[in-house]
Formats: structure tokens, sequence, C-alpha cells
């Protein structure tokens, strides 16, 4: 068999260029797959960088402070990662630009943790300002409560020094009189009585102040008039008509006072019936009596 020799070249040419196109075939399969796996991890890199960003902008979102120097840092902050996020964004995805924003990313996440360590500390000292707040609070409504009730107890002891320190008498009596050769003479017959004689004793009393005290004595007849009236005195917006008044100088010792109230031309003869005897300190009635004459 005679083979010819430029066919046999023609073969050997064509059986090189399939297996010459066969690698590059494989080759260039193989270096499309690598390209698309290397862009495709380039794209979930940059997704990662861009998901870790958001997250950080919805922290800062989600934080609200009355600290105004914080505030403003925290904007600041929220402002340089979404300009961060933004441009990587608008940027193709590329090993030289998620490099840049890998290293830009580990800048904000040292500048974020910084911040919120800085506001966990500001949190705790504030929620131990609230709670220093609220003891104060309760022990300023603590003394409020021990201040109203020593005021109470103040003002309850007043009103007892007041009290006790009131001017008291004791021992009210009365008796009507009528002269005889000129001596007073006890009687029970009104158209014979001249006179009432009240006595009466003012107590001891060391709280009571010392000095003059004018004693009022009133004597109220039958028919409901004033004996012996001497007009009217007032003490505010009271009124006191009486029948003599009586100074004494008091010295906080007990003092016996004898007064005689002389009936007026036209009170005599005394009516029968009950006679009022009535003592008064200002306007206050510090004691009384009554004489019976028929």
């Amino acid at each position: 068999m005679i083979v010819n020799p430029q066919f046999f070249n023609y073969r050997l040419i064509i059986g090189s260029l399939i297996v010459a196109l066969a690698v590059l075939t494989v080759f260039s399969y193989s270096n499309y797959q690598s390209i698309t796996s290397h862009q495709q991890f380039l794209e979930q890199e940059k997704k990662l960088v861009e998901s870790e960003l958001s997250q950080m902008i919805s922290q800062y979102d989600e934080v609200t402070l009355k600290n105004e120097i914080i505030n403003i840092s925290l904007q600041d902050a929220k402002s340089e990662t979404k300009l961060a996020l933004d441009s990587l964004m608008l940027l193709k995805s590329d090993l030289k630009v998620i490099s840049n924003f890998k290293t830009q990313l580990i800048s904000l996440r040292y500048k974020n943790k910084k911040q919120f360590n800085q506001i966990d500390s500001l949190e705790t000292i504030r929620k131990q300002l609230e709670a220093d707040k609220y003891e104060a609070y309760k022990e300023i409504e603590k003394q409020k409560f021990t201040n109203s009730e020593l005021v109470k107890e103040n003002k309850l002891l007043t009103k007892n020094l007041e009290k006790g320190a009131l001017l008291t008498a004791n021992s009210f009596n009365a008796d009507a009189y009528k002269s005889v050769l000129g001596k007073p003479i006890k009687t029970k017959k009104a158209e014979n009585a001249e006179s009432i004689k009240v006595c009466f004793i003012l107590a001891e009393n060391a709280l009571t102040e010392k000095g003059e005290k004018d004693l009022y004595i009133q004597i109220v007849n039958p028919k409901n008039n004033v004996m012996a009236d001497k007009g009217a005195i007032n003490f505010g917006d009271s009124s006191l008509i009486y029948s003599l008044k009586k100074t004494v100088d008091y010295n906080n010792d007990v003092v016996d006072i004898c007064v005689d109230v002389k009936a007026d031309p036209n009170d005599q003869p005394l009516t029968e019936g009950i006679y009022y005897v009535n003592v008064f300190y200002k306007d206050r009635k510090l004691g009384s009596t009554k004489v019976y004459l028929n």
C-alpha cells in the first residue's frame, strides 16, 4: 500500500489543530469558571460589606440620647458610614474596591465600638443618677413627711401652750346686799337689794403673761337687761356690755377678787328672779354664777 506523504501531513496538521482546539476550549472553560467564581466571590464580599454598613446605620438610628455632644458625634459617624455604603453601592465589584472598603470597614467598626462603649458608659451613669435621684426623692418625701408631722406637733404644742397660758378663774360666788346704818347686810329680797357683790379667784399660772388684766363683770337681770350698764367694749368682731370693769395686777400667783356692783337708780327696786353673773377677760368668759332674789 502506497501512502501519500502530503495527505499524511494534512492529517497530522488537522489532528494537532483539533488537539490544540480541545486544549484551548478546556482552558477557556476552566478560565471562565474561575473568573465567574471570582466575580461571585467579589459580589458576595461586596454584599457582606454593604450588609454590615447597613446594620451600623440601623444601630445609629435606634440610639436616642439627650447628650448633645454625643449626638453630634453619632451623627458624624452615621454620615461617614452612610457615605461609605452609598459609594460602595455605586462602584463595580473589584478586588481593589472591596479591599479598600474592607479597610474602611475595619476603621468604622472601631469607631462604632468606641461610640457604643461610650454610650453604654453614659447609660450606666444615667441609670445610676436616676437611682440616686429616686433615692434622693424618697428621702426628700420622707423629710417632708417628717417636717409635716413636726409642724403638726409644733402647732399642737403651741396650741397647748397657748391654752395652758390662758388666765383662769374659779370659786365664783355672788350675793345681794343692802345697806343698814352704813353697813352692808346680805339679803335675798329684791326690793331691799342695792348691790350685788361678786367674788372669785384668779388661779396661779406660771405660763400666763404677767401684768395688768382688765376683767369685766356682767350681771344680767331677769328681764335680760344688763344691770348697772356701763356700755359696750369691742373685741374684734364681738362686743360686750358690762356692769363693772376691774383691773388686776397679775404676777402668776393666786389673786382673790371681790367687787361690789351697785344698782343704778333706774334698776331699783330690783326685779324678783334669777340674776346671772358672768366674768370676762377680754372676750373670753372665765366663769359664771347666779343669784336668786325673791
